[in-house]
């Protein structure tokens, strides 16, 4: 194995997330008064932490989102993924082969911590994820693209940035992989390669993401 720690995002990554999140996030901001589509969602928020998404609402239409906005975006999206949430096809085969070459992993997302739990119990991959392994924006105060959440990952992981490679679906977090100095790998799965510029490789499925790490 190349690397010392597999950093993996969350959502759009070891859960399909991204289509429920967003189609409900368009959803909620048109209720609004904010007109958002699918495809503007996936543009502008995939990958955000929360407050990006009341900082560009408020930068580019001057009204701040209500103070409730979180929560009745986290109980729709959570009731949600009971319904539909899957994790991503092959991940389980990664998160098997890291294991069992003794390869530290860990996940580090935009999301709130509650979100990332959810999230996992619904799909299984809790038993791939402790305490010890999961890291949300929550912590550092600062999402992606700000380096922050991965450097603070791999500080408690205890492996030098250079010595990490990011599994990565956005273009937020592809940036944020790229400032704190590690490799990151694109999965394309949802946004188009030349929207992950910067990417050290870019696979389409977990089948390619396993020849990469070795």
């Amino acid at each position: 194995m190349r690397y010392d720690l597999v950093i993996f995002d969350n959502d759009g990554v070891l859960v399909d997330s991204e289509p429920i999140s967003n189609r409900l996030l368009a959803a909620q901001l048109t209720e609004l008064g904010h007109p958002t589509s699918y495809e503007d969602s996936i543009r502008d928020y995939m990958g955000s932490a929360m407050h990006r998404i009341h900082d560009l609402v408020l930068e580019r239409t001057g009204k701040a989102l209500p103070a409730d906005f979180d929560d009745v975006f986290h109980a729709r999206v959570f009731a949600a993924f009971q319904r539909e949430l899957k994790p991503v096809a092959g991940v389980t085969g990664v998160l098997e082969k890291l294991t069992a070459d003794g390869t530290p992993y860990c996940v580090a997302s935009s999301g709130s911590h509650e979100r990332i739990r959810v999230g996992h119990r619904t799909t299984g991959l809790d038993r791939w994820f402790d305490e010890t392994r999961i890291f949300s924006s929550q912590d550092v105060g600062r999402g992606k693209p700000a380096p922050d959440l991965f450097l603070y990952a791999a500080e408690r992981m205890g492996v030098p940035p250079g010595r990490c490679v990011v599994v990565e679906d956005s273009p937020l977090g592809v940036q944020a992989a790229v400032a704190a100095g590690m490799d990151v790998y694109g999965f394309t799965a949802m946004t188009p390669a030349d929207r992950l510029t910067g990417a050290t490789q870019l696979f389409t499925g977990f089948d390619e993401l396993l020849d990469l790490l070795i």
